[in-house]
């Protein structure tokens, strides 16, 4: 049966409300993603910004703000710093991002006293329902790690294990992908690759299955393993991950899937105390309302883990 963001809502009522923290809520695309996602169940939001401009923004949208928690903070980074604190102290599950731009909005992800950190490394993860395939494919890292050293890459996979178990993926297929499916000492991403499929078979890595070096097309579609004659491969066209060996090779990709296919996604920010919501301004308003969806799944399986 495939899998879908419906399914993740449904999800989300089960493990019941979350409530996400906005930095800097006066953006109407934001508000009216957050009216969504409380009129749909999936969070209540505590909205931190400019209150006259929220309500301002609000009333053009038809946003009735009663059931609201609104903090009135009109300077922005002050602002942001105010909410990034109320999911550091537990009073929200996850932190989104308004209006404030992205350096500053991670500049309070990252505050040495309030923020998120946890010690480790930062990454971003996408999730698309992609039309024709009957999974959800789970893409990292697209916008937030650059150039990923091997040590990076173990800790890309390590953050992703919870967002896809939040989904229903118990024991997902990592695929490392390169150009080609063999190691070539010439193309690092091979390399590295090979080293990551190592250590998930010496079990140094846990909780999933890594094949790499692995082609784009090996690791989406069986039929291209059939005809490539890859069928003693662990994964055979059914890989869960996707992860890109740099930041050009996975923005190139979501961008083709976005602009080309026919698709559902959410995207958040991950290695970090709760799941941060870090959507573009060019990202739909679906897009925003399944980024929070998404974020209150992983919100719950983080709390499960950590109990």
């Amino acid at each position: 049966m495939k899998q879908g963001f419906d399914d993740i809502i449904a999800k989300v009522k089960e493990c019941g409300r979350k409530t996400v923290a906005v930095s800097v809520a006066q953006d109407s695309a934001v508000l009216e993603a957050v009216k969504e996602a409380k009129e749909r169940g999936i969070a209540d939001a505590i909205l931190v910004g400019d209150e006259a401009k929220i309500r301002e923004i609000a009333a053009s949208i038809n946003m009735n703000l009663e059931g609201y928690e609104i903090i009135d903070e009109p300077d922005m980074i002050q602002a942001s710093l105010k909410a990034v604190k109320l999911a550091h102290e537990g009073k929200a599950d996850m932190y989104m991002k308004g209006l404030i731009d992205t350096k500053n909005f991670l500049k309070s992800v990252l505050d040495k006293e309030v923020g998120l950190r946890t010690g480790g490394v930062l990454s971003h993860v996408c999730v698309f329902e992609i039309s024709g395939i009957d999974r959800l494919l789970f893409l990292t890292d697209v916008a937030f790690m650059t150039y990923p050293t091997l040590e990076d890459k173990v800790n890309i996979i390590k953050n992703t294990l919870p967002v896809c178990k939040a989904c229903g993926i118990e024991n997902p297929k990592v695929a490392p992908l390169a150009a080609v499916e063999v190691v070539n000492p010439k193309m690092p991403a091979t390399v590295d690759a090979a080293e990551l499929t190592r250590m998930c078979e010496e079990g140094e890595l846990t909780g999933c299955i890594v094949d790499g070096p692995l082609s784009l097309d090996l690791a989406i579609d069986p039929e291209a393993a059939i005809h490539k004659g890859a069928t003693d491969r662990k994964i055979q066209g059914d890989a869960d991950i996707l992860l890109f060996p740099d930041i050009h090779a996975g923005n190139l990709v979501y961008k083709a899937i976005v602009h080309m296919t026919k698709m559902k996604n959410g995207c958040i920010l991950t290695g970090t105390k709760v799941p941060v919501i870090l959507t573009s301004r060019s990202d739909t308003f679906e897009t925003k309302v399944n980024s929070i969806a998404l974020a209150a799944v992983v919100s719950e399986q983080m709390k499960k883990t950590s109990k």
